[in-house]
């Protein structure tokens, strides 16, 4: 009974996991340069990832764990944040345009089912969705 659980937690696991996968050519691309257009980093471990002024326009950062990333000022136009978690990112400056997220005046990523808890935005402020 034991290995037939153990056989079905792994099987889910890596079902799960393929669904989301990032490219671990593009994450060391982003490692190497700062920088990574159009890349897939869906589900990607970037958790207290130092990625300030990183260029990634265009990127695919969905269900990507993003706790206390620093994302001062880089380029995350037209970037899929979809169910990322951004807990106690720094977004401070970041160019979050080109998207259908809105608040106030300010036009940011798709964050759909984002966390945000604790979360520095571009302008300053902050934000506790998802605590």
């Amino acid at each position: 009974m034991k290995q037939i659980l153990a056989t079905i937690t792994v099987v889910a696991t890596l079902a799960a996991t393929s669904a989301s996968a990032f490219d671990p050519v593009h994450l060391k691309k982003l490692w190497d340069t700062n920088s990574c257009i159009e890349c897939d980093l869906s589900g990607a471990y970037l958790f207290n990832a130092d990625l300030a002024g990183a260029i990634l326009t265009e990127a695919e950062l969905q269900e990507a764990e993003l706790v206390g990333a620093i994302l001062a000022g880089a380029k995350l136009v037209n970037v899929n944040l979809t169910n990322a978690v951004l807990g106690g990112a720094d977004l401070t400056g970041a160019d979050l345009t080109g998207t259908n997220f809105r608040k106030a005046d300010m036009n940011f990523v798709n964050m759909k089912g984002a966390i945000l808890c604790n979360t520095t935005m571009p302008d300053g402020s902050v934000i506790y969705s998802g605590c």
